[in-house]
């Protein structure tokens, strides 16, 4: 017992003889500090609100805020570049938030893809309206059309007018002496030339009959040297004085799609179209002849 009392007052005094300010020093500081720290976060939290609410109230400060911070960051970015050695030219500072996005420049091949494509547009739909074929088919005969006359170097627009005049448009026409399809093509005589294309029987396709018809008025207009001289051939009236106006037609009906094409406004509802005259048979019996 000795001994633990002996303890007891030899580390009683250690603690009895402190002030007590000094025991709670400790834990004043703590709440104060936390107090402190309290009223700050308050402070800026107040002060928060209220710029927002003056960015709100005065548009044009938080516009002249957003262009001094943008000078800010260009200052930054100029003043971090090192300064160049004497006699050399400094670096050029390339400062992302200056930079303008380049204009969109389009090589020459790239404006007449979009001139083409606009043409093929108001070339479909006014064809559409004339002969009151659905959009779809209008389309699809137009682009053939296009892509036909690109390969074998013939204007489109030519070729739409004679599809026009022969069938006005309907894939399924057949005449009394055997003329088929969109470009009326004889295809008994023609026979040899839609034999890649899968034989006679495709003369009702809308492409393989746009391209054998698009291949023989190509021939034509060359033979004849001019394109009324084909014409004249394709009808089947070379043998004739005249061929009963149909070259007339098809001129004026491409002469049409050319004033469509350029974007001019084109009335759909004018009657001239008739029908191809019956000795296209006679003779486009020329062709046979010619193989």
């Amino acid at each position: 017992m000795t001994t633990c009392f002996d303890g007891a007052t030899q580390r009683g005094p250690d603690l009895a003889g402190q002030p007590a300010a000094q025991l709670g020093a400790p834990r004043l500081s703590t709440r104060n500090l936390l107090t402190t720290m309290q009223r700050t976060l308050i402070i800026f939290g107040i002060s928060a609100v209220a710029l927002i609410g003056l960015l709100f109230a005065r548009p044009d400060l938080a516009s002249q805020l957003g262009n001094s911070l943008h000078s800010a960051s260009i200052t930054a970015a100029i003043a971090a570049v090192p300064d160049a050695a004497p006699g050399t030219e400094a670096a050029p500072v390339s400062v992302a938030v200056v930079a303008k996005p380049a204009p969109v420049v389009l090589s020459a091949k790239e404006k007449a893809l979009l001139a083409t494509e606009k043409q093929q547009e108001w070339v479909t739909t006014w064809l559409a309206k004339r002969y009151r074929v659905a959009g779809d088919a209008a389309n699809m005969f137009v682009s053939t059309a296009y892509m036909t006359a690109h390969e074998i170097k013939l204007d489109p627009l030519l070729i739409l007018a004679v599809m026009a005049i022969e069938s006005g448009l309907n894939p399924f026409a057949e005449s009394p002496v055997g003329a088929q399809g969109l470009m009326q093509v004889m295809s008994k005589i023609h026979h040899a030339r839609f034999q890649e294309l899968g034989g006679v029987k495709a003369a009702l396709n809308p492409a393989a009959n746009i391209r054998v018809g698009s291949l023989i008025l190509k021939d034509y207009v060359t033979r004849g040297g001019s394109v009324r001289a084909g014409l004249k051939t394709y009808v089947g009236a070379a043998a004739f004085d005249n061929d009963s106006g149909y070259g007339s037609r098809v001129l004026a009906e491409y002469a049409r799609l050319k004033q469509v094409s350029s974007g001019k406004k084109v009335p759909t509802n004018m009657r001239d179209v008739a029908a191809t005259p019956p000795k296209k048979a006679i003779a486009q019996n020329e062709e046979i002849a010619s193989l």
